[in-house]
């Protein structure tokens, strides 16, 4: 009796090859280029791949695929201009609808990259014992060795933060790469700063929080360690080098040309070979660590190390925001510039996230040879940031309800001591404001009175241009001896402990601030938010509730969860209505009252629409 035959499961028919495998190798190698230098081409040249591995017929030229699906003039041109270059390569008669010998394209798969880049046919070593993965280490003087070594070097510091910013860590790095991480090299818009990408695909760096933080990963840190091992044996093989010839030219030789160089190099940034003279030369900014390298004894309350900007060293810059030069009335805006540029104010216009104006001490950085620009110097923002008001911005504001968010949610949580309004006024103008000019004046007397903010009143564009150039002359005289100290606000805590710092700075002339990116990444509007901020919004919606009110209740009912919660626990609705009369606020301690506290409730245990 014949054996029954094995039944054979899945597709029976075999799918046909692509009839033209030469443009889908090209396709493929577009793609796989795309896909190394994280462009979002790379979904345009899969969707083509697709296309044409559903498309019959062989194509004599690029022109015919146009017919296809996801086909545009682009991919056409590249396709034709390759198919020239292989006409001119192996002749006019070369086929067009077979892959040279020994060289195939691998079965797709279900994938993003569902084809891979075409492969010759392994060798025997390769069939009998299957591919080592190739380990990456980068080159040598690039941007994801520079970063590997720097974020490295960081984590050896005692007290350091353990992570990096993105212009901190391409400040420090900038130095051990030979490209710049901020100027692309003249045809290309890569940076050594697109290395990054490729550290975090290979799990080697990490990228977390908003503002993002990057930090070595354990694979990392073995590859950096590996990097700074080798180079610390490439430095003790150069000092080596450098006493041996000077053992045989000869005690009473001078090579002058070994002293210019020794002279450009004290002005240059210098390289940190090893984790040791990283220490040695941060110790003065690092707490516990003397100049040695040794540790010391130090004090309870500690900074955390970023870096100081001693006298002599920085620049006292007054930022303007792009808004205060650009749209809207530009006669005026123009004249602000001007009159700026008249009075000889140092100043920069760019994007802030909170305020109009403020100040910052910049670094003095000397350009580098070899680079297009100078190195991008540290910024330190001071405690000085001015809100400008006109009586009819500050009329639509209030309205909007722009004015109470300014104050309370962003100028207040800035990281910035000092907030200034700068209220100018509209002459005649404000008799034809939407609000009465009682209201007006009302709300600027509480902003300084209630709120606590400075609040300096002027005429016209021209009166506040002065007091502009007043102030910048006054903090730099004020800040012209003083030792500045980099600081991470995160890491400071709430402004309890700025309030502490800052009593301590009146004695001694030296003064912890904010770096700039720091402090304008996090002052973005639209960031992420907590739900303790969302609910404090909530509630500083609500007529009567102001800031200090809704600080109170948050001390005592973080999240609207905990404060629904609260309400089950009351036996009757009175006890409910009366859960949030007797918390106290502001500096007088008064309590909220039974009226604010029934609106509260109401707002957020009333089913259906409220009366």
């Amino acid at each position: 009796m014949p054996a029954i035959e094995q039944v054979r499961l899945g597709r029976k028919r075999t799918l046909p090859p692509c009839p033209n495998p030469l443009f889908l190798r090209w396709l493929t190698e577009l793609r796989d280029q795309a896909v190394e230098r994280g462009q979002k081409t790379q979904y345009v040249y899969q969707k083509a791949i697709n296309s044409l591995k559903k498309y019959p017929l062989p194509l004599r030229n690029a022109r015919e695929a146009k017919i296809l699906q996801n086909f545009g003039d682009g991919i056409c041109k590249i396709l034709d201009e390759k198919l020239q270059r292989h006409y001119r390569e192996n002749g006019p008669d070369a086929p067009i609808h077979s892959l040279p010998s020994g060289v195939t394209v691998a079965p797709s798969c279900h994938s993003n990259n569902n084809l891979a880049q075409p492969t010759k046919e392994p060798s025997r070593k390769e069939r009998e014992g299957g591919r080592r993965k190739r380990e990456y280490v980068p080159q040598k003087r690039s941007g994801g060795y520079a970063v590997l070594l720097t974020l490295y070097r960081e984590s050896q510091v005692p007290g350091g933060k353990g992570f990096m910013f993105k212009l901190e860590l391409q400040a420090e790095a900038q130095h051990l790469c030979d490209k710049s991480f901020s100027v692309p090299d003249l045809g290309s818009k890569y940076t050594a700063w697109s290395s990054v990408s490729t550290l975090i695909q290979k799990d080697l760096v990490v990228k977390t929080h908003n503002p993002a933080r990057y930090s070595l990963t354990e694979l990392g840190l073995a590859l950096a360690e590996r990097l700074e091992d080798g180079e610390r044996e490439r430095e003790e093989d150069r000092r080596s080098e450098v006493g041996e010839e000077e053992e045989g030219s000869g005690r009473g030789v001078v090579d002058l040309t070994a002293v210019e160089e020794e002279k450009e190099k004290r002005t240059e940034p210098t390289a940190r070979p090893t984790p040791a003279a990283y220490v040695a030369q941060r110790g003065s900014e690092v707490p516990g660590v003397s100049a040695s390298g040794k540790p010391q004894a130090v004090e309870t309350k500690t900074r955390p190390a970023g870096g100081c900007l001693y006298p002599g060293s920085y620049d006292i810059v007054l930022c303007v925001d792009f808004i205060e030069t650009t749209g809207g009335s530009t006669a005026c805006k123009q004249e602000l510039v001007k009159e700026l540029q008249r009075n000889g104010v140092t100043f920069d216009v760019r994007k802030l996230n909170v305020g109009d104006f403020l100040w910052v001490a910049k670094e003095r950085v000397a350009p580098v040879s070899g680079q297009l620009r100078a190195p991008q110097g540290r910024e330190l923002v001071l405690d000085y940031i001015i809100e400008r008001k006109r009586m009819d911005d500050l009329c639509g504001s209030i309205i909007d309800g722009r004015f109470r968010e300014q104050k309370v949610f962003r100028l207040k949580r800035c990281g910035l001591q000092k907030p200034i309004y700068l209220v100018e006024e509209c002459g005649s103008a404000a008799a034809h404001l939407s609000l009465p000019e009682t209201t007006l004046q009302q709300a600027i007397v509480n902003t300084q009175v209630v709120d606590g903010f400075f609040v300096k009143r002027v005429q016209d564009v021209k009166e506040s241009v002065a007091y502009l150039t007043v102030m910048t002359r006054y903090l730099t005289k004020l800040y012209q001896n003083r030792t500045l100290v980099c600081r991470s606000r995160e890491l400071e805590g709430d402004r309890r402990d700025e309030e502490e710092w800052g009593g301590r700075e009146r004695e001694n002339p030296s003064c912890s601030l904010i770096s700039f990116p720091e402090f304008n990444q996090g002052a973005v509007k639209n960031k992420c938010q907590t739900v303790r901020e969302v609910f404090a919004r909530q509630l500083m919606q609500i007529s009567g509730l102001s800031g200090d009110k809704a600080v109170a209740i948050l001390e005592n009912y973080s999240t609207l969860h905990s404060l629904l919660k609260a309400y089950e626990q009351c036996p009757s609705d009175t006890e409910r209505e009366k859960l949030l009369s007797s918390i106290r606020y502001g500096k007088l301690k008064r309590n909220l009252g039974p009226a604010l506290s029934r609106t509260v409730y109401q707002l957020y245990c009333t089913k259906g629409a409220l009366s």
